[in-house]
């Protein structure tokens, strides 16, 4: 195991098979993930980010060199901006859209309608017309707050059971699958410049899943709007479980939407290979046009226990590919 001083996960971008007998700090920062990957025709290489990382100089050098978007991790789900009704704060979503601003960097506003970190003022009510004036007037306010700076919003997120029905929650029991049309349709009005993606989980092979996404987009899109611009793959994924990731990323793209991304990905205990086959889905797909790895650090990865090798990136500055070697060292 090798040791990178303030660097908790390393993934190397290479074409010797070999891990470099030295590695410094230096060497952890200045690579360019997102430019080299720009340079395969995609839009970017994100990570998450939130004032608690943001905070931490070494993530925030390795977010400047090697990344060219940012999603915030939790400030703008809505127990986070809107904790009483129509009582809003922006304090952390404010912070990680100026900062990205500042730093040049994309954003993928993260996320509107979800089921969990909801208030349970929400979650309580139980009134068609009720809910769906709160759903038009929270995304209204926070989606209108940024209208013109984010990239892509994930408007909807984790709708969907394993098998491809909606999930039970709030919005599906008291609004059935209109509640998807209401978020979108409130999204484009506020922000009429984003993209706008649904987006979910176990979306990574071609599974039932995926097809009960593909159904529900084309349903939405088919009544002569196109309200639904995106679909994003969270790719949370185990080691050796890329396997189907083009598959997912192509039965996705067969739904008609402009665009497929993969959102939030991890891979536990996860290899080089692993994330090879992640990025060779996505150059193979045309229209997945970004990847957004779940945060730097193994240190501040929601999946911190199972060391998901969340790309603190070296990357050889001979090398011109997007080939990843068979080396991915867990180090502190």
């Amino acid at each position: 195991m090798q040791l990178i001083q303030g660097v908790s996960l390393a993934v190397f971008f290479s074409s010797a098979l070999a891990v470099p007998a030295t590695l410094t700090p230096r060497a952890a920062a200045l690579s360019d993930l997102n430019g080299k990957f720009v340079a395969k025709g995609k839009k970017f290489w994100g990570s998450c980010a939130d004032s608690n990382t943001l905070g931490i100089s070494q993530n925030v050098a390795i977010l400047q060199s090697d990344f060219g978007q940012v999603t915030p991790e939790n400030s703008m789900k809505w127990d986070a901006t809107e904790p009483s009704q129509n009582s809003f704060s922006y304090t952390g979503s404010d912070a990680l859209v100026n900062w990205a601003t500042t730093n040049n960097k994309l954003i993928r506003g993260h996320t509107l309608v979800w089921h969990s970190q909801l208030p349970s003022w929400v979650s309580s009510i139980g009134d068609a017309a009720s809910l769906t004036s709160v759903i038009q007037n929270h995304i209204s306010n926070l989606a209108g707050r940024y209208a013109g700076k984010l990239y892509a919003w994930d408007v909807c997120n984790e709708i969907f059971n394993e098998d491809g029905s909606l999930r039970s929650s709030v919005f599906s029991n008291v609004l059935g699958e209109n509640f998807v049309t209401i978020a979108f349709t409130a999204a484009r009005a506020a922000d009429s410049t984003a993209k706008l993606y649904i987006n979910d989980y176990n979306l990574d092979s071609a599974n039932a899943k995926v097809q009960g996404m593909v159904s529900l987009v084309q349903r939405v899109n088919g009544g002569g709007t196109t309200l639904i611009d995106g679909i994003g793959t969270q790719m949370h994924l185990s080691a050796g479980g890329a396997g189907g990731a083009q598959a997912a990323l192509t039965a996705l793209a067969a739904s008609g939407v402009s665009e497929v991304a993969i959102t939030e990905l991890d891979i536990a205990g996860g290899a080089a290979s692993d994330y090879t086959a992640v990025v060779d889905a996505c150059l193979a797909v045309s229209q997945c046009v970004a990847i957004t790895s779940w945060g730097v650090s193994d240190a501040n990865s929601w999946r911190r226990v199972q060391h998901p090798c969340s790309l603190t990136i070296i990357i050889s500055r001979r090398q011109r590919t997007m080939r990843l070697s068979q080396h991915c060292l867990d180090v502190t």
